[in-house]
């Protein structure tokens, strides 16, 4: 169970509890507690409830003139009041989750040293090797069962940022906890360094990290081997997320880790099982069964193939020949269609590669292969012309169209253009948040595909079983459960994904899911408990304040 704020011994007091975010209440300390604790005199005397608290924090927070300023704002807080940052968060999910992560994070990233203010994390480096377990051992808190790691190569769709990458395992952990209610002292964002390929930001004077260039081949491998040894061995059973890692890295460590340790890739598999649900959504509006697909990628990176790897092993469930599930996907990547002949494909895109003529252009490919759904991972903005969704538009009758990409400014289209150029029958959905559209007098609403609608609960399902590994199941099963959560009246704007208001309970029922799984599979190291669904409860913090801190 999480632990909880009112444990008297923990728990500073004086001048020290009220610069310690993981107790400090601020103006909300009662009568009592201020004479209990020796904040008599340290506080003003006004006593404020949360939701008094929260209003403050919403005037402040909308007055701010740019969503930088909006996250600098929202992390000052988490370093001041973790219970009212996390409260706030969860409250105002739907506003705030596109400050605290994408596509803000991106923006955050490239600004890291110069909106630095408390470090927060760890920082292991590339010429650390030899003590990383010191290292770990130097983290305040003991019971750590979530670990999200980044070397920064490849941060959303912007690419190298070295150690101004922290932003993300830090963003990814706030979801975790406002998304799936683990709690935040069982949460370590972790920056493995190991340099940077861009001379701009080594030779910038506020740049944090080694001004190198990246650590390579063996020695690279040999220091995650370190790290992936140590952190199990001080945080035995956690779950380790890697985010953010280059295609060649992230799919060669997912392959290295996957069987010995309870680890994932989330732009492998997390942004695969978000993808998958919002296509098994899209089936109940387009009335194409799934077992029926033809996917068109543009982009062939980690993303894109964890996608159609999913997807496969999805049609394969349901009665499809797995060769013939692989000949539904196809790929368009810098040099064109994806196809046999070619001699010049990584070994990840070879799977794909089919027996096909070249196309000269995304839009011949389109009309070649007439697939129901083009799904871009590309970071390459406006990818999807006018001509590439009318074609879409000519071979199907609902379209679906996935501009996936990330950040908003590399999106492969906007919702506007999707349902413009297809006279408004596009079903889509985008990996960065996108305002209605009225079209014609309707009101139609994008869906974001978002992987905190699956990486937090699966989460928790981990941590509550105590998974040993994490399987593809796990994320089929994360998928399809998305997408049955899906409303009709959601639907019918043209919503792929449930509301971000109800994520927690989409991510409870996620993690009992994942949770039978592990145990029906052999993989829980804790005895399955008399009442599952209770437990998962049991397991999910709820930020209010405790009586006593």
């Amino acid at each position: 169970m999480p632990p909880t704020s009112d444990d008297p011994i923990r728990a500073p007091a004086g001048a020290p509890l009220l610069h310690d975010p993981r107790w400090n209440k601020g103006t909300a300390f009662t009568e009592q507690e201020r004479d209990l604790l020796h904040l008599r005199g340290l506080l003003p005397p006004r006593v404020l409830t949360i939701e008094q608290q929260q209003e403050r924090i919403q005037r402040n927070f909308e007055s701010k003139a740019t969503p930088l300023e909006q996250y600098v704002y929202l992390i000052a807080l988490q370093d001041r009041n973790e219970t009212l940052f996390y409260r706030t968060l969860v409250d105002h999910l739907e506003q705030m989750m596109p400050v605290i992560y994408t596509p803000t994070v991106g923006e955050a990233c490239r600004s890291f040293g110069r909106i630095f203010r408390r470090p927060r994390g760890l920082y292991v480096t590339a010429e650390d090797r030899g003590r990383i377990r010191g290292i770990l051992q130097n983290w305040p808190e003991r019971d750590v069962r979530v670990v999200v790691v980044t070397d920064g190569e490849r941060i959303l769709g912007i690419g190298d940022q070295g150690a101004n990458g922290m932003g993300i395992p830090i963003g990814k952990l706030s979801l975790y906890t406002a998304c799936a209610g683990i709690h935040p002292s069982w949460c370590l964002p972790v920056m493995l360094d190991v340099g940077t390929e861009s001379t701009e930001i080594r030779n910038d004077p506020l740049y944090l990290g080694l001004q190198r260039a990246r650590l390579r081949g063996a020695p690279y491998l040999e220091l995650i081997d370190e790290f992936m040894s140590a952190v199990t061995e001080c945080f035995p059973g956690c779950l380790v997320q890697f985010e953010d890692f280059a295609t060649e890295n992230a799919l060669g460590l997912l392959a290295r880790y996957r069987s010995d340790y309870c680890t994932f890739n989330d732009d492998v598999q997390g942004t695969a099982a978000v993808a998958l649900a919002g296509l098994l959504s899209a089936t109940r509006l387009t009335g194409v069964p799934f077992a029926e697909q033809r996917l068109l990628f543009l982009g062939a990176g980690s993303a894109a193939t964890g996608i159609a790897d999913l997807c496969v092993a999805a049609l394969v469930r349901e009665g499809v020949n797995e060769a013939d599930a692989r000949r539904r996907c196809w790929f368009v990547d810098s040099k064109g269609l994806v196809v046999a002949s070619r001699n010049d494909l990584q070994a990840h895109k070879k799977p794909y590669a089919h027996e096909h003529g070249p196309a000269a252009d995304l839009e011949s490919a389109v009309r070649a292969l007439r697939p129901t759904a083009l799904l871009g991972l590309s970071t390459q903005r406006g990818a999807f012309t006018e001509p590439v969704l009318r074609a879409m538009a000519e071979v199907n009758e609902r379209p679906v169209i996935f501009a996936l990409s990330n950040p908003t400014s590399r999106s492969e289209c906007t919702a506007e253009e999707a349902y413009r150029s297809t006279a408004g029958r596009a079903v889509f959905a985008s990996g960065s948040p996108f305002d209605p559209v009225v079209f014609e007098g309707r009101r139609l609403i994008p869906g974001q595909g978002n992987n905190a609608y699956i990486f937090p609960g699966l989460g928790l399902g981990a941590l509550v079983s105590r998974a040993r590994r994490i399987t593809d199941s796990m994320f089929h099963t994360a998928a399809r459960i998305l997408a049955e959560e899906v409303p009709p009246s959601a639907l019918e704007v043209g919503l792929l994904y449930p509301p971000l208001k109800g994520i927690r309970a989409v991510s409870e029922r996620i993690a009992n899911a994942v949770a039978e799984l592990a145990w029906a599979d052999g993989l829980a190291r804790e005895a399955k408990p008399h009442d599952l669904p209770a437990t998962v409860r049991s397991y999910i913090w709820d930020p209010v304040y405790e009586r006593g801190t």
